[in-house]
This record gives C-alpha cells, sequence and structure tokens, in this order.
C-alpha cells in the first residue's frame, strides 16, 4: 500500500528503526555504532548487560524522535535567517541542505503519525 509517496514496508522500517534506536544505549562506543552500524551489522556477539537491562518506553523513543524533527526545523529555520540577513559564515547550499532534511524529517513524521493513526482505527474496529 502506497501512503503519499511512502508505501507501508518503509514505514514499518522506519519504525524498527526507532525501536531499535530506542533500545541501544544512549552514546555510541565506536563511528561504526553511530552510523548504525555496517549494513546494519553494527555488533555481532549477544547483547552485554548494559544493553540487556536498559528499556526505553515507546513514548520516550517517539518523544526524541519529535524533538529531533523540531531540532533540525529549528535549525534550517536559523540558517535560512543568517544567510537572508547576508551573514558569511552560512552559504546557500548548506542552507537548502538543512531545509531539505528538515522537510523531509517532517514528512516522515507526518507518514508515521497517519500510520500509528491508521492502526489505532483498525484496532478501534476489531470486534472483540
Amino acid at each position: 500500500m502506497n501512503i503519499g509517496g511512502i508505501d507501508s514496508s518503509r514505514i514499518e522500517a522506519m519504525m524498527a528503526q526507532l525501536k531499535s534506536a530506542a533500545q541501544k544505549p544512549a552514546g555510541p562506543a565506536s563511528p561504526t555504532e553511530a552510523l548504525g552500524g555496517l549494513g546494519g551489522i553494527g555488533k555481532l556477539g549477544a547483547p552485554d548487560a548494559a544493553e540487556s537491562s536498559t528499556k526505553v518506553s515507546f513514548s520516550d523513543a517517539l518523544k526524541a524522535s519529535l524533538q529531533n524533527v523540531s531540532n533540525s526545523q529549528i535549525q534550517a529555520d536559523e540558517m535560512g535567517k543568517k544567510f537572508a540577513a547576508g551573514d558569511d559564515s552560512v552559504s546557500l547550499s548548506d542552507t537548502m541542505i538543512a531545509m531539505q532534511k528538515a522537510s523531509i524529517n517532517f514528512q516522515a513524521t507526518v507518514q508515521v503519525r497517519n500510520k500509528l493513526v491508521s492502526a489505532y482505527h483498525d484496532i478501534m474496529n476489531m470486534q472483540v
């Protein structure tokens, strides 16, 4: 099913990434882990005690993701204002890239919200 340019499998993949990010410790131990591993295989061993005992709720992961989207929008807006004011420390390409990243982040967030609302309606319409 294709919802506004993003099919449901991509949304489910984003949700899986959110859940896996919520289960990881706060700071990456290496640059490879900061990028999510090499091809999704950052760690090959069994999870250590710190990882297995750290539990993050879905609401905390969602709140952190929304905060990241908000921060990217604020950063893009500030860069746009600096560029419009003639600040030489901000280039047009950096400003446009930041604005596009913020736009993509927001669009992905809207798609996740739509998927969650759809799932909620499906659950509410189930027969008990």
